[in-house]
């Protein structure tokens, strides 16, 4: 079996602004040789006089003769040889000059994974100090209420940080040695988050035509997701339905999540999956999780490292559709 190499979601994007930018400076570049050769070419043209054909030279007056073809030609070779090198000179320095931006990105994924390191221990042992606290209050103590805020609230944060943790680290996970069954995970994932989409009366169903499979571990499987069903659930209404289907078409594995809610708005649908993008909340509800923007940018950088991809399906009044696309294996 051949095993597919991943992919540095940053080195992906920088490579792809580079190629852009230098085609973008090549068509720029283009056109201008070859709106200058065509005037040099018309003004060429223009100065051939037949009639001073026929004339002989003045003492001391020299004259040359050019073929308009192969003048034309000898301009349409210089113009093809021009924007040659003005593409391959644009795509050097573009690429010379986003080579800051790759490290600047580079440093900002050891930064987050340095800082999510540090916070994870002090955070797991407060949570543990006010499940402590929040087992010793009596029933009818007034404070208890607080401390279970308290606690909700250093969850969201433990949350978040393993989040930033999952999103910086590139070396966290390693392909599979066998092609990894699709429905299972998702299943587990589905499961599990039934618990919070009960809380505001949403359903969560899962409809799978087989069991496709694919290189992706069952773990980023499953937490890819749980990612797109948090995000459904943060915009679906309450009492809706959340539809998550399993389909294999021309060698990929789609997963969809579709949810009833509003619609993508506020920001541009693609930007979604932008680390720490956020779009204004549409609705409340005080058992709704606020999103941080990371999950979804955990999504596509899995997604990209395995050969995939995540986008937004369908975005409207009715309801959004994320698609994540994924290369199937065999099992055998």
């Amino acid at each position: 079996m051949t095993r597919r190499p991943k992919r540095d979601i940053d080195a992906v994007a920088v490579r792809r602004a580079s190629r852009i930018v230098g085609l973008q400076i090549t068509i720029a570049s283009g056109a201008l040789v070859v709106a200058a050769i065509g005037f040099a070419f018309f003004f060429v043209l223009d100065q051939l006089r037949p009639a001073e054909l026929e004339e002989k030279p003045r003492p001391g007056e020299h004259k040359i003769y050019i073929d308009s073809t192969e003048a034309l030609f000898a301009f349409v070779v210089l113009g093809v040889l021009a924007v040659a090198v003005a593409g391959t000179l644009s795509l050097v320095i573009t690429r010379r000059a986003v080579n800051p931006l790759g490290r600047a990105l580079a440093i900002q994924r050891t930064f987050v994974q340095d800082a999510s390191h540090e916070l994870r221990t002090p955070l797991a042992v407060l949570d543990a100090r006010l499940q402590l606290l929040q087992r010793s209050l009596p029933p009818a103590d007034p404070s208890t209420d607080v401390v279970a805020e308290l606690r909700a609230d250093t969850r969201t944060l433990i949350d978040v940080v393993n989040d930033l943790l999952l999103a910086a680290d590139d070396s966290r996970e390693d392909d599979p040695a066998a092609a990894t069954p699709v429905v299972a995970p998702v299943a587990k994932a589905v499961n599990a988050m039934r618990m919070l989409a009960g809380q505001r009366s949403i359903e969560i169903a899962l409809d799978s035509e087989g069991d496709p499979s694919t290189l992706v571990p069952a773990t980023g499987i499953q937490r890819c997701t749980t990612a797109l069903l948090d995000n459904a659930l943060t915009h679906a209404p309450d009492g809706s339905t959340v539809l998550v289907t399993v389909r294999s078409a021309h060698r990929q594995v789609i997963l969809r999540v579709a949810d009833a809610g509003p619609g993508i708005q506020g920001i541009e649908p693609e930007r979604i999956f932008d680390r720490f993008a956020r779009a204004p909340r549409q609705h409340t509800s005080p058992t709704q999780r606020l999103s941080f923007g990371i999950g979804l940018a955990l999504v596509r950088e899995i997604a990209v490292r395995h050969g995939g991809s995540v986008t937004v399906a369908e975005t409207g009044p009715r309801g959004t559709v994320l698609e994540l696309v994924l290369p199937e294996a065999s099992l055998s």
